[in-house]
């Protein structure tokens, strides 16, 4: 059987979610985005919601000790040993190093979507998520127009919390702070595959199914 083990590295608003759903309709390996496991543990009011809530809200990065022992845990799940898709970790190079001890010698792709900065923050202002599906929606969508309710399952759109400009700055600033140092570490262990975001979702995918191959 054939493992994929998948890391999605990029920005907030470069495509990572749109595309991690297409890997994972693909390769049929469970996804596991970080942000959204934080997201409903605050909405849940669990202690390590209640924990990071503020955090979050600033669009500051979560401790590397908490995420690290977050993503372990997960990853001892049965459904992730024949692979999975990494959304949001690792983030930092310390985040790296210690999925490196987790994987030990287990071959990684690392795929990093590139976006140009005001394109990021356009995107990121005018984006909307289906509060059932969680769908995705922009301005300029391909999945949808700006309605109140969502095209797929005809649910109610909503702004996220940490959608705002400030926060969203803040998270760009966070995410460029720590970018270079991960993505060349990826480079070094030959795993790692750089794709323009730009693109229409449709090119961005297939240029990440060639890079996994």
């Amino acid at each position: 059987m054939r493992h994929t083990r998948i890391l999605l590295i990029g920005p907030p608003g470069s495509g990572k979610g749109t595309q991690a759903t297409r890997i994972r309709e693909k390769y049929g390996v469970p996804l596991i985005s970080t942000g959204d496991i934080l997201r409903a543990a605050v909405k849940a009011r669990t202690p390590l919601g209640l924990l990071v809530q503020t955090i979050l809200a600033e669009g500051s990065l979560v401790d590397d000790g908490q995420m690290i022992d977050l993503v372990r845990e997960r990853l001892a799940d049965p459904d992730a040993c024949a692979g999975f898709i990494l959304d949001g970790f690792p983030r930092t190079l310390a985040q790296a190093h210690a999925l490196d001890r987790m994987l030990g010698d287990q071959p990684v792709h690392a795929i990093v979507l590139h976006v140009p900065e005001a394109e990021l923050e356009r995107r990121l202002t005018s984006r909307r998520v289906c509060s059932k599906c969680k769908t995705l929606y922009t301005s300029a969508s391909i999945y949808g127009s700006e309605e109140e309710l969502c095209s797929k399952c005809g649910a109610v759109l909503l702004t996220r919390d940490d959608d705002n400009m400030v926060t969203i700055r803040n998270r760009l600033l966070t995410f460029r702070n720590t970018a270079d140092p991960l993505i060349e570490h990826y480079r070094q262990r030959r795993g790692l595959a750089v794709i323009d975001g730009t693109l229409s979702a449709d090119a961005v995918t297939e240029a990440i199914f060639q890079a996994i191959g």
